[in-house]
């Protein structure tokens, strides 16, 4: 099928459209294929310019460090999102007007900072998650539907073959509907222990599990052998946190997992750890597995798939195929069959090199595709560092010269290593927007270094590091001014313990910005205990010997990035060829750009819209707060506004009483950028 007629066929729904007065954003991602692809055509590359501020609604949900990230989704004239602490609210798309407000926490909101990507809706129905819980509200009322799970709600940790009260499970992106099922991804933790990332699919309207998919085989199961014997009792991870598609035709569910925890050392997961890193192709009546293709073996490096799998067609020797794009952290783009799995551009497997840390096992392999050419630079060389200034230079030669930097897939070691593309590196959890009209793909993607080094893992010395100074090394603290913690696992349970340790309470800081999620663990442990890890490394199945010290962007003395621009990039990928079409910097920080050094790019998170009227909407710059429109054929920029605070997320475009909107979440607090809570919704001046 030739491009022309292809845009015959797509000019028919658009005109269709056009006499429409309410058009829908129904969906997460849009559509069910997850492109981010509108057919509205009211505004256009040359009356982009005249959009303006048609309605704001402030959630007074932000607090410091809080982000907001939902994807809004618009039915019938009313918009469905979630806020900053996570109550689930309805406007009137056309005014902003809030029609009704739920509130999961029923008035006891948390500080503790949540990343939720919004809400699924169908029927007569909203769904959400909130911590453990999958809620299902009135979508006319906001009320709990009491007949779905328990008075309206299903514990997220029944079913994962653990006792319910060592599992943490949550979900930040929305679920999707298959008939009469709600299929739903997980958000774990990354370091042990940890829950298994078990993709599962629950009744529609009872909210009784139907079927589940465990990513960490069990016995007699295919992969099993991938893991050590037993893995699936201890071992967590691989989960689908990104999110799911649905190909409603071939009534088939697609994700792609993340990494089996802990992230940067596998020592009790000798193996290629499927499903870990996996694009999983599923029958989605039942969860039977119908192919699978592994981008990363026994990952090392927090190599998540980090955004849902696109449903595509291309075009392959003149005929149309129906395909899955899968971005990815490395810079990549796996273009794979949508019914076979088996990947439509050249691949390469390279040998990469062997462990360095005692008792790992590296995969002695791993493969990457040809084409199309990655988005980002691959290895980090000290031509490379930043010359910004002088000082700057000389404070990223420094820091760079006390790691190595040896590309993708050198594993870590205790001397400590630069990631580049780093931990966030890449592509996003927003994912691609799709053209089928030019069969661009179009990928915004961070170009940010980060530092990992391996330490051998003691309790006593995290808390004599971090707490010491206050409680004192005898944990005794100063009676009437510091706690004491002798014997505070008699009164605060573990969990207690990790939510302060994490949050903060009262004068103590939080120490989620400094500590990983397996420091704050072990430091749970001994306060409960008594006992450094060590001592108790015997009867502790999730006890690793060595840890990461933190997740270090790799900045100059100044807090920018140490490697010279771009920092961020937009792309546009022509998937019929394997070609870049075009890249541009994406993202500036004021300051620098005040000095002119412009166009360095930033870090981005949120997604694209692009439209079939020829504009690319997307926020996501970290700093900026800007707002964009694109020329989605050259990438010049056409148009864009400053946002009260980033908008970390993906747009929504959609239509109601014949005027058509575009909106975008404002949450900000991305790497200590302010936080926000306002939704704001542009269009064009009434005639």
């Amino acid at each position: 099928m030739n491009t022309r007629l292809i845009a015959l066929l797509l000019a028919v729904p658009a005109a269709i459209q056009a006499q429409s007065k309410n058009v829908d954003w129904p969906l997460y991602g849009g559509t069910t294929d997850n492109t981010r692809h509108s057919t509205l055509g009211q505004i256009t590359p040359a009356n982009v310019r005249q959009l303006q501020v048609a309605w704001t609604y402030e959630t007074h949900d932000e607090f410091p460090g809080s982000e907001m990230q939902p994807n809004p989704i618009v039915i019938d004239g009313v918009l469905y999102a979630s806020t900053p602490r996570l109550r689930i609210i309805a406007l009137d798309a056309a005014t902003g007007r809030e029609l009704w407000s739920f509130d999961p926490t029923f008035g006891k909101p948390s500080t503790q900072r949540f990343r939720h990507r919004g809400v699924t809706v169908s029927g007569d129905r909203v769904y959400f998650t909130h911590r453990n819980w999958l809620w299902a509200l009135d979508k006319s009322t906001g009320k709990p539907i009491t007949t779905f799970g328990d008075s309206g709600r299903v514990d997220l940790r029944k079913g994962l073959g653990r006792p319910i009260e060592g599992v943490t499970v949550s979900a930040s992106t929305p679920g999707v509907i298959f008939e009469d099922l709600y299929i739903i991804g997980s958000t774990v933790a990354e370091s042990l222990p940890s829950s298994p990332g078990d993709i599962r699919a629950y009744d529609s309207r009872t909210g009784e599990l139907r079927w589940i998919f465990h990513t960490i085989p069990r016995p007699g199961e295919f992969g099993y052998e991938t893991w050590p014997k037993g893995a699936y009792k201890i071992s967590g991870g691989a989960n689908a946190w990104a999110g799911l598609t649905v190909d409603h035709k071939l009534g088939m569910v697609y994700g792609a997992t993340g990494s089996a925890a802990f992230d940067f050392y596998g020592s009790n997961r000798h193996g290629d750890n499927l499903f870990a890193n996996t694009i999983l192709a599923l029958d989605a009546r039942t969860g039977k597995r119908v192919w699978h293709f592994q981008g990363v073996k026994h990952d090392l490096w927090d190599l998540d798939f980090p955004a849902p799998p696109s449903l595509v067609t291309v075009t392959r020797n003149g005929k149309p195929v129906d395909a899955l794009a899968q971005v990815t952290k490395t810079g990549h783009v796996w273009l794979l069959d949508r019914k076979t799995g088996a990947t439509l551009f050249p691949i390469e497997t390279r040998r990469v090199p062997a462990a360095l840390l005692d008792g790992e096992k590296t995969s002695p392999t791993q493969r990457l595709p040809i084409l199309p050419p990655p988005l980002v630079r691959q290895t980090l060389t000290e031509r490379m560092l930043t010359t910004r200034t002088p000082e700057a230079h000389a404070s990223a030669l420094k820091i760079y010269r006390q790691y190595t930097s040896r590309g993708l897939f050198a594993p870590p070691s205790k001397e400590g290593m630069i990631i580049f593309p780093g931990v966030d590196g890449g592509a996003e959890w927003g994912g691609p927007a799709y053209d089928p009209e030019s069969g661009l793909l179009y990928v915004n993607v961070n170009e940010m270094a980060w530092l990992i080094k391996m330490i051998p893992r003691t309790d006593k010395s995290l808390f004599d590091n971090n707490c010491a100074s206050c409680h004192r090394s005898d944990l005794k603290g100063t009676p009437g001014t510091i706690p004491s913690l002798v014997d505070i696992g008699a009164r605060k349970s573990r969990d207690d313990l990790i939510a302060i340790i994490r949050q903060g309470q009262g004068r103590m800081p939080g120490f989620a910005g400094s500590l990983d999620n397996g420091a704050i663990s072990d430091l749970a442990n001994f306060l409960i205990t008594g006992h450094d890890v060590a001592e108790t490394a015997k009867t502790n199945p999730n006890y690793l010997k060595y840890r990461n010290d933190g997740y270090n962007i790799f900045l100059d003395h100044e807090g920018y990035p140490a490697t010279k621009p771009p920092w961020g990039t937009l792309n546009a990928v022509d998937l019929n060829k394997g070609t870049i079409r075009w890249t541009i910097p994406f993202g500036e920080y004021p300051a620098l750009a005040a000095k002119g050094l412009t166009n360095t790019g930033t870090d981005n998170y949120g997604g694209p819209v692009v439209t079939s009227s020829g504009l690319l909407f997307i926020g996501a710059t970290t700093y900026d707060r800007k707002f964009h429109a694109y020329d989605k054929r050259t990438g010049q920029l056409l148009w864009e506004t400053t946002l009260p605070a980033s908008g970390n997320a993906t747009p929504s475009l959609y239509m109601v009483d014949g005027r058509q909107y575009v909106v975008i979440a404002c949450g900000g607090g991305k790497n200590d950028a302010p936080s926000g809570g306002t939704f704001v919704a542009f269009a064009l001046p009434k005639e």
